[in-house]
């Protein structure tokens, strides 16, 4: 089992050290830290986007299909207390047959974190394919 463990600095930023790898992560507030790295909002987007890109390779695997290269820019809409709207625009590194392609696009479902957000954020998912 992993073990995380974060501290704070008193300059509104935090490192996160991940156990027993000895894997660490800086975290500063965007509106009052240094902003140079990582908002924790920025993780929740991030977590979200590469649990549904880690669902979809594990059916990418199961059906050989290829998604090397596929990517995933993450927008977040914050309103005042919580995150709004989470829009993931995937960019698939080539055009797939419409059963591939209906595979991929399903295997998102299989992120546990998709289904773990409050009814009242959105979550919008485009996937956008090469001509």
């Amino acid at each position: 089992m992993n073990r995380l463990e974060i501290s704070y600095d008193k300059i509104q930023h935090c490192v996160v050290n991940k156990y027993p790898q000895d894997v660490s992560l800086a975290l500063d507030c965007p509106q009052t830290g240094a902003g140079r790295e990582f908002s924790p909002t920025n993780l929740v987007g991030a977590g979200l986007a590469g649990c549904m890109l880690l669902s979809m390779g594990a059916v990418a695997n199961k059906e050989s299909i290829d998604i090397a290269g596929t990517k995933v820019e993450i927008n977040m809409d914050m309103t005042a207390n919580r995150i709004g709207e989470i829009i993931l625009d995937f960019s698939m590194p080539m055009k797939y047959s419409r059963r591939e392609s209906d595979k991929l696009e399903a295997s998102i479902s299989l992120c546990p974190i998709y289904s773990s957000f409050h009814p009242d954020t959105k979550i919008t998912v485009n996937f956008n394919y090469p001509n």
